[in-house]
């Protein structure tokens, strides 16, 4: 009995100086403690202050990954945590994205300044009424536009000058479209009237309608490059009929005949509209009568396929195509034209009603297709885009002909060879401007920066596009990837996924964990995708295990891409910038790596593309012909899909493609400064240059921030530069 009672004493003993261990620890700082429990208390002390500051170094953190910069300075101020290094670190970082938000802010008001000034000026004179005086008022409206706020905009378009010009603008281009001249009604008016006026569909149908059109009248027409036989050879009735078939069996979605019948003759109209237009030459010498009994004939079918839309399966559908190809060579409504145009207008728009990535490669386009597929080419290394009739220069790639001889992101291609590209197609002026290796190209380029015009003779190359890429070139034209050595950041940029990336990105990997490397910028801005294998080996390498992208088609199992343990790399900080032209498997990569199930990695920049679908090649046997279309959409690992931006309804803008954690958008102005800086950065190391191509690039400024923010929480501390 007395042993049980020395035992309870003894526990009590015990559990009462714990008692005043954490009743003195709470008082903090009470002297009735001896002086070995003060160094307790003082240990403990120090443990709890730890924890707090790392739950407000947390906090901070999560507020800068979700680009709440103004909500993370709040949390540091408030923070009653003092002598913290990490804290200190991250307000130098909150302090440098508030220094970079107002210089944009200063830089967007100065652009918006200058363009009222020149809209003033404009002013001073009368209401233009010729093209070049309505098109630089427009032009103007549109700069203005860009950097102008809800309440200046509204004002900018009540304006009576802007107004009257617009007016003028609509009155030219019904000229322009009565005489045939449907690009220059485009160019004129309602390209920019799209612009304008982003809510309003009207434009936008209208605009999209004049460039079919266009299109359609440079189909008839032999170009430098290709004649009309050569364009339309090999196109054959059941070619388009087995196209039909395998959809009907394999396309990703149940297809909806009545809008492929409604479009197909849509389509079938505005050929008639062009081929009747007395402004232009008869094709084939044909009376106008016989293209109004053909457009009569079109609306008939036309009312006949809407009073009937829900009995329209593929069978009908099949049936409709066959009744316009009779038509044709009817003796009443018939215009007899050659059948392989009919049949290509005919498919081409019936297919526009699938979606965008849904074509059919006729014998003439698919060689040009091959080499896009392979991303290897003889030509000068340019990417260009056709806008409004004009060739234009998109990129220039390093090291290439286009890029000794000075081209430049921005610049206009007037001729190839004394040829004018304003009557080129796209395809005509791709095989027009490559070429085999060794041959010379002349080049007529109006300059983006002076609108002058100057001729540029170039020996064409065989072009290997590298899909990985560097900050900058070193003195031993080698890409440099560690773009803050002292800190041991890493910067590299995907351009497309091809069956050679996955392996290059090893390598560079390889090579950066050898220089030290703690956190890394991955760039997938306008990556337009490639191989969805390529994609996932890249994504692999930053989770360790679990799905990557789930790819479901209409019928069948779907398809598992998960992550293997043995190819993952250390679990360092991840930033990736994305933009409005990262697409398809770019946009796997950086939705998976963002997904909540991994939260691996932070997006920075703007909304990707949203093509979140899978397209496969078909043959057509017996002919050269090929199919390329969509089979499945793709899954993130928590389920959801990427959806896709034309499928997205008007009522609903912002639910496509992958959203980013840490919003910024480059406005035109920040784009062309970036193009220039990137231009003298590939030629140079010099530091200067290297803080010049980061300061002139606000996603990459602002996503090294958050990487920063994100090494800081790891416990790295950073180097001041």
């Amino acid at each position: 009995m007395r042993r049980f009672r020395k035992h309870i004493h003894h526990r009590l003993s015990v559990v009462s100086a714990i008692a005043i261990f954490f009743w003195c620890f709470c008082c903090n700082g009470s002297n009735v403690l001896s002086s070995d429990w003060a160094c307790q208390r003082s240990k403990a002390e120090l443990l709890c202050e730890k924890s707090e500051s790392q739950i407000t170094i947390d906090r901070v953190c999560e507020q800068i990954a979700r680009g709440d910069f103004e909500g993370a300075r709040q949390l540091v101020r408030k923070a009653a945590i003092h002598g913290s290094e990490a804290l200190e670190q991250l307000t130098a970082v909150i302090d440098e994205y508030m220094a970079i938000k107002a210089q944009r802010k200063i830089a967007k008001n100065e652009a918006y300044r200058e363009q009222v000034e020149e809209l003033d000026r404009l002013r001073c004179e009368r209401v233009p009424e010729d093209v070049n005086g309505i098109d630089k008022v427009l032009s103007v409206v549109v700069n203005i536009l860009e950097y102008a706020d809800n309440e200046q905009k509204e004002a900018l378009i009540k304006d009576s000058f802007i107004q009257q010009t617009i007016a003028q603008a609509k009155a030219k281009a019904a000229q322009f479209e009565m005489k045939g001249k449907w690009l220059e009604a485009y160019k004129i008016c309602y390209g920019k009237l799209k612009q304008i006026y982003k809510d309003d569909r009207k434009y936008h149908d209208h605009a999209q309608e004049l460039l079919d059109k266009s299109d359609i009248l440079l189909s008839f027409q032999d170009s430098s490059c290709q004649s009309f036989k050569e364009r339309y050879a090999g196109i054959k009735k059941e070619t388009f009929i087995n196209v039909v078939h395998i959809l009907d069996s394999s396309y990703v979605n149940i297809i909806d005949y009545h809008q492929m019948a409604v479009r197909g003759l849509s389509r079938c109209q505005l050929l008639s509209e062009v081929m009747s237009n007395p402004y232009l030459d008869s094709f084939y010498n044909l009376q106008s009568a016989h293209f109004n009994n053909w457009g009569t004939s079109i609306d008939a079918m036309l009312r006949d396929v809407n009073q009937s839309s829900a009995n329209i399966n593929k069978d009908k559908f099949v049936d409709i195509f066959e009744k316009v190809l009779a038509l044709n060579r009817s003796r009443c409504g018939g215009i007899e034209i050659p059948h392989n145009l009919l049949i290509a207008h005919f498919a081409e728009g019936a297919l526009s009603a699938l979606d965008p990535y849904t074509v059919v490669y006729w014998p003439s386009q698919v060689q040009d297709f091959k080499k896009a597929v392979k991303n290897q080419f003889p030509g000068i290394g340019i990417k260009f885009t056709k806008e409004q009739g004009l060739i234009k220069v998109v990129s220039v790639l390093p090291n290439t002909p286009a890029y000794k001889c000075g081209l430049k992101a921005g610049d206009i291609i007037k001729a190839v060879d004394g040829i004018l590209t304003s009557g080129m197609s796209t395809e005509c002026a791709v095989r027009s401007i490559t070429g085999p290796e060794g041959t010379e190209v002349t080049l007529t380029v109006v300059r983006a920066a002076d609108d002058k015009a100057c001729e540029i003779t170039l020996s064409r190359a065989r072009i290997d596009v590298p899909s990985v890429q560097g900050f900058e070139k070193t003195n031993t034209d080698k890409w440099q990837y560690m773009i803050d050595e002292r800190n041991g950041i890493g910067y590299v940029q995907i351009t497309a996924f091809d069956s050679r990336t996955a392996e290059s990105f090893e390598d560079v990997l390889c090579q950066l964990d050898s220089e030290g490397l703690k956190g890394l910028i991955l760039d997938l801005r306008s990556n337009p995708g490639g191989l969805l294998d390529s994609a996932v080996e890249i994504a692999d390498k930053f989770i360790s295990r679990g799905l990557i992208v789930r790819t479901q088609p209409r019928f069948g199992m779907a398809t598992y891409e998960s992550a293997r343990e043995e190819r993952t790399h250390p679990d360092r900080p991840l930033v990736i910038l994305v933009n409005n032209l990262t697409a398809s498997a770019s946009e796997i990569v950086a939705g998976a790596l963002q997904d909540p199930k991994y939260n691996r990695a932070v997006l920075v920049g703007e909304r990707t593309y949203g093509k979140g679908s899978v397209q496969t090649i078909a043959s057509q046997s017996g002919t050269e012909a090929q199919l390329k279309y969509t089979i499945a959409y793709y899954h993130l690992p928590s389920g959801q899909r990427v959806e896709s931006q034309n499928k997205m309804p008007s009522s609903d803008k912002e639910n496509w493609g992958i959203s980013p954690d840490v919003t910024v958008k480059l406005r035109s102005d920040e784009l062309q400064k970036l193009v220039e800086v990137q231009r003298a950065s590939q030629s140079s190391t010099e530091y200067y240059l290297s803080r010049q191509r980061i300061d002139s690039d606000p996603q990459l400024a602002i996503g090294l921030l958050v990487l920063k923010s994100k090494m800081i929480q790891s416990g790295y501390t950073l180097v001041s530069n």
